[in-house]
């Protein structure tokens, strides 16, 4: 089975799993059930047009995907997925 590797952000989405095992064939089948199975993952990973949103990185492995291309990116068992969100704000050092 993939994984799916959960990052902290959303956990609080997913029961506090770390991952999600999917035996989907291909990235957006995979995701499509990883959101069917946490739902309320959806808002937060996906666009309104059922994309993943733009500040969102997805990796298999250690190389990123184009998830544009996700339908045609296929996984073997032991494929790792990672959910990567962008991280933002840190605060300015005054001088």
């Amino acid at each position: 089975m993939a994984t799916i590797i959960i990052p902290t952000p959303l956990r609080k989405y997913t029961n506090q799993n770390r991952s999600f095992e999917t035996q989907e064939n291909n990235l957006s089948d995979a995701i499509a059930q990883f959101v069917d199975e946490y739902p309320e993952v959806k808002q937060n990973l996906l666009d309104e047009d059922g994309n993943i949103r733009s500040y969102i990185k997805i990796y298999i492995e250690d190389e990123e995907v184009d998830p544009v291309k996700n339908g045609t990116i296929e996984l073997d068992e032991d494929t790792e997925i990672s959910i990567v969100p962008a991280i933002a704000g840190g605060c300015q050092i005054p001088y």
